[in-house]
């Protein structure tokens, strides 16, 4: 079986393979697809270290129909525009003194603009080379992304993200912790958008026990998402957010301690990779991998350090970066729908009336039942209006981004920056456009180079 990975010379995918690597998966061959020749080899050096008995066979191609030319899966990674462009997606929204994040707010909508017609370009080679693959995105902005794919391939589009797992071994850590004995009954009650959800029910054999969590503060602080909002917070919500929300719910904080820290985390990563694959395509592979576990283990560390810095969330616990991140809910998604056992799983899919008050083809991050037959939503208890109305106004301004992407229309761009909650000004939305216009040739040409919206 053939999974070809789409930006297939970027940093994570180390990741992907090591863990097909390790056996079990259905995948004999890999096929690694990038715009760039020097990418794919840094990354083709790494993964020569990683190889063993059993382990799938690698190709690397930079043309688009022959990387999906037999593919059963198709792993969507791509970056339209790399590190430098996230680095401008987060410069401009902080020099107009908003979030500059690479999914949330203001850079998210810029990333948004300049990929969604380079995906839904991909989608149509697709439909059209390998049409029976499965399309399982890690673009950012996931759901926005998937969404705009599923135009295309309908519901073979599915989105991953590694951030309700991780929070979601957190809070059975922590029970776990209370005594509680998990066994093989945990129900997880997850709900929200990529980078948008609330963790809301941690059933154990059919008892929740998340109030019993909410109540017991020591066990709170042990998880990292709690940390960065307070556990007074999530007893107030009556839930564990997302690390994501942390931007909505501090947002004043996190603009500040991001605009004083003397590199953004995109700035971070586009001299960290740019060190890495100057190097390590030209070394010894041995020293490619070595290079490459460094350089993953400081940016691990890293993560999100200014927030956990302005909330005194701490650092990073060991135990946190050990957990299997979107390469495990991926390979667990490949092997449910070749076959293997039925699993539940939290993915970005179709929403239909899965959560009440989102638009049917909205696409939402819920749990999921996965098996031959498909990938199908399971059934959310209702909102309450904090949290739908949160979650309505920012799907509002996904929707109005594709739109814009599609049709080439600046105004529905405006409308989409003005109506994020992390911009919610009409006139600083109008100067991001033309700010993000000039800076960026993927949003110009998506939009135009004409007069000010």
């Amino acid at each position: 079986m053939r999974l070809t990975i789409l930006g297939g010379g970027g940093f994570r995918v180390p990741l992907v393979y090591a863990a097909l690597a390790a056996g079990g998966s259905p995948v004999t061959e890999v096929v690694l697809h990038d715009v760039s020749e020097p990418r794919l080899a840094a990354i083709r050096a790494v993964l020569a270290q990683l190889s063993g008995p059993g382990a799938p066979a690698v190709r690397t191609t930079t043309r688009l129909d022959d990387a999906l030319d037999g593919a059963r899966f198709v792993f969507s990674a791509i970056r339209v525009d790399g590190a430098a462009g996230r680095t401008v997606d987060e410069r401009v929204a902080l020099a107009h003194g908003v979030l500059g994040q690479e999914t949330t707010g203001a850079g998210g909508i810029a990333f948004g603009l300049r990929t969604v017609p380079v995906a839904m370009r991909v989608a149509e080679r697709v439909a059209d080379v390998a049409p029976q693959a499965w399309v399982i995105n890690f673009t950012n902005p996931a759901g926005m992304i998937t969404e705009a794919m599923q135009r295309v391939l309908g519901e073979r589009v599915v989105g991953i993200c590694d951030s309700p797992v991780g929070l979601a071994h957190r809070a059975v850590r922590a029970i776990q912790g209370m005594g509680v004995d998990v066994g093989d009954s945990l129900s997880v009650g997850y709900v929200g958008l990529n980078h948008l959800g609330w963790l809301r029910a941690l059933r154990v054999d059919g008892v929740d026990r998340l109030p019993d969590l909410l109540a017991d503060d020591a066990a709170l602080r042990s998880i990292e998402e709690v940390r960065l909002v307070g556990p007074d917070w999530a007893r107030a919500i009556g839930a564990l957010p997302n690390e994501y929300l942390y931007y909505y719910y501090c947002a004043r904080e996190a603009v500040a301690a991001i605009r004083s820290a003397p590199r953004t985390r995109g700035e971070f990563l586009h001299e960290q990779q740019a060190r890495f694959y100057d190097t390590a395509a030209a070394t010894d592979p041995g020293d490619a991998l070595l290079r490459w576990r460094q350089v993953r283990d400081e940016r691990d560390a890293t993560y999100m350090a200014e927030s956990r810095r302005a909330s005194g969330a701490g650092e990073r616990e060991a135990a946190d970066m050990a957990v299997g991140g979107y390469q495990q809910v991926a390979l667990e998604l490949m092997a449910a729908l070749s076959g293997g056992a039925g699993r539940t799983l939290i993915l970005n899919v179709r929403n239909g009336a899965t959560v009440p008050g989102l638009p049917a083809d909205a696409v939402v991050e819920v749990p999921c039942l996965v098996g031959p037959h498909g990938v199908t939503p399971l059934a959310t208890d209702p909102l309450p209006g904090s949290m739908l109305g949160l979650l309505q106004q920012v799907k509002a301004v996904e929707q109005d981004t594709i739109e814009a992407a599609v049709t080439g229309s600046a105004a529905l761009a405006v409308r989409a920056f003005a109506g994020h909650p992390l911009v919610d000004s009409v006139a600083v939305a109008r100067d991001l456009v033309a700010a993000y216009r000039a800076e960026l040739p993927g949003v110009a040409a998506v939009l135009g180079a004409g007069v000010r919206p």
